[in-house]
């Protein structure tokens, strides 16, 4: 009431970035991948250059950003392309072949061993689990849960909270799979508005990771599925998506 700092958020502060990263930071404590979210951190921290697509090889350099594609979305192939380059001892040669830009990977590392440098001060562990494909994702979603949207039946997407309309971007891992409920990370306007980093979400966890924000009504199911839609949903049993219809986000609107 007096305008004063909690103490996560006196932690959080502690971090020289965005807030909502801070918070993804403290989520990763509660969920030990502390090692994993602090790499997606230092992704996010180059401002969206790490791959490059040069106009006469566009092709190849398509097919190589597939694949590093990782189930799940864009946070976990960001994750996944940095740990690749960590294990070719940061070569510059696999990032040419990769096409993949040297100099924001290093930016990232820079970053990421800042952050790990600060552990210590906010008393943190670095604890790691790069399995739990599900705790990473919920430490997203704690930082940036005000950034979802639902899948609605004609096949667009929609902002849960202060609804309009939003598309999936076509560089993203999970462009053509339509789940039915994505965290994203920023929003670009350019012909259309796009949700640009973005995460497939189970509806659940918007009210473990944001029980202030979220409450049972917004996740009302009162739809179905467009026809011929929703892949990413219908396969994740057997990968750990989100193919939860019980708990899905409402489809109606």
């Amino acid at each position: 009431d007096q305008g004063d700092l909690t103490k996560i958020g006196r932690r959080m502060a502690e971090f020289p970035m965005d807030p909502m990263l801070s918070k993804c930071m403290m989520a990763a404590e509660k969920y030990k991948c502390v090692d994993e979210v602090i790499t997606i951190c230092g992704m996010l921290g180059v401002d969206n250059a790490v791959f490059y697509r040069p106009k006469e090889k566009g092709l190849h350099a398509d097919n190589a950003r597939k694949n590093f594609h990782k189930v799940g979305g864009d946070h976990l192939t960001l994750l996944n392309v940095y740990k690749q380059w960590e294990e070719t001892g940061f070569s510059l040669n696999w990032c040419m072949e990769n096409y993949l830009q040297n100099r924001s990977l290093k930016r990232a590392r820079d970053i990421r061993e800042q952050l790990v440098e600060m552990l210590e001060k906010v008393e943190i562990e670095q604890t790691s689990n790069a399995n739990d494909i599900d705790g990473i994702r919920k430490c997203v979603l704690s930082g940036f849960f005000y950034h979802t949207a639902r899948l609605r039946k004609d096949g667009s997407y929609v902002t849960v909270k202060h609804p309009h309309t939003v598309e999936i971007h076509p560089q993203s891992a999970l462009f053509g799979q339509q789940p039915k409920l994505v965290c994203y990370h920023e929003l670009v306007l350019t012909t259309k508005e796009y949700m640009r980093q973005m995460i497939e979400v189970k509806p659940e966890w918007l009210l473990e990771v944001a029980p202030h924000f979220y409450q049972s009504k917004d996740l009302d199911f009162k739809g179905k599925m467009p026809k011929g839609h929703g892949a990413a949903a219908g396969s994740a049993g057997g990968r750990g998506g989100t193919g939860s219809a019980a708990a899905a986000i409402d489809v109606d609107a």
